[in-house]
């Protein structure tokens, strides 16, 4: 049964002290990522440091423990509904076959991406700003065609892939503080469907591409991807090798992964699913922790503090096992309890739906 921890009235609606708590939150961190945002173009130094070395690197772990929580607040998605909170939206809805496209190219934009950051957005926060604004200004233009988070945060967004990975045994289910009323807009929704997973969705080959992309090379990937430095300057080498290792971790990972999926009884696709998931979250930790405290591979690449005159070495290694620990007990060992992001909300009147 899932834990709820805020009040609400029956089908799942929140009461209205409720809502108001959820809309003070949202408003905070609204303002919060507008903040940085302004920051990265008028004090980068501030903006880089606040975006990629603390709002980022909370981000896995809260994928892993309560993703409902990031679904709820997340700036992005708050500017991404706003049109259809207004009455603005068309509400079209995607069919599986567009929806499938969409999660495909939000795999293969997250691949292209996230190498860039050695390449050009660490050390840029102007491009950091026009990266951000890029994706607003997409979200909103779907939040103002396509019901609920259809289009954006459950299709485009190259942020979801990676939590539909890592959220497949959350701790609680929190209550939906976006959509009032369930349109089945998306099926399966990652929001309301328990323990769901990239291969949740097999309905389309685009569907089942961007699962075996997400699933099986996202460990790779953030392995290579720590065995590249920041460049300082902009060349046509660098963003080649920008691209190599997590390339080719993603190549090796991927590859095990086929092999392993075809090898196992179907029946074990989950656990393999989850190992592959506590993998690449640990992989992240791993190098993120002692890079952020100036124990890093690469100077101060990706620093926050340094905290070499102050801590022993061997204390990061103490913590990046005991992280490590914790994400394969969570995903893999911890038995799977049934629940979902968030709470469904109540199904709307279909003869409503009909006109």
């Amino acid at each position: 049964m899932s834990v709820i921890p805020t009040p609400f009235k029956s089908g799942n609606q929140l009461s209205p002290q409720s809502m108001l708590i959820w809309r003070l939150a949202q408003a905070s961190v609204w303002l919060i990522g507008a903040a940085i945002l302004f920051a990265l173009f008028f004090i980068p130094s501030a903006g880089l440091l606040l975006f990629w070395n603390i709002l980022i690197p909370v981000a896995p772990a809260l994928f892993v423990v309560m993703v409902g929580v990031w679904r709820n607040v997340c700036p992005l998605a708050t500017t991404n509904l706003l049109p259809r909170h207004l009455g603005l939206s068309k509400r079209k809805k995607l069919s599986a076959e567009q929806l499938g496209v969409l999660n495909l190219i939000g795999v293969i934009v997250l691949y292209t991406i996230v190498p860039l950051r050695h390449a050009v957005f660490n050390r840029n926060g102007l491009a950091t700003g026009i990266l951000i604004l890029s994706m607003v200004l997409a979200g909103t233009i779907m939040g103002l065609f396509f019901e609920w988070k259809s289009a954006w945060c459950s299709g485009l967004c190259p942020v979801h892939p990676v939590e539909k990975l890592y959220g497949g045994n959350v701790l609680l289910s929190l209550p939906n503080a976006h959509c009032d009323q369930c349109q089945n807009c998306v099926i399966p929704c990652p929001d309301s469907t328990p323990n769901i997973t990239p291969a949740s969705a097999k309905k389309t080959f685009a569907q089942q591409l961007s699962g075996l992309l997400i699933i099986g090379g996202l460990p790779g990937f953030i392995w290579g991807w720590f065995h590249v430095p920041d460049q300082t300057t902009s060349t046509v080498n660098g963003l080649i090798g920008a691209y190599e290792m997590p390339l080719l971790g993603f190549a090796v990972s991927f590859i095990l992964y086929a092999v392993l999926s075809n090898i196992l009884d179907p029946k074990q696709e989950r656990r393999l699913i989850a190992i592959f998931a506590a993998s690449g979250v640990s992989f992240y930790y791993w190098f993120r922790i002692p890079a952020l405290f100036g124990f890093g591979s690469f100077a101060d690449d990706g620093l926050l503090i340094d905290l070499r005159s102050v801590l022993p070495a061997w204390s990061m290694t103490a913590v990046t096992i005991a992280t490590t620990l914790f994400f394969f007990y969570w995903l893999v060992i911890r038995k799977q309890n049934h629940r979902s992001w968030v709470i469904r909300p109540a199904f709307a009147d279909k003869q409503k739906l009909t006109a």
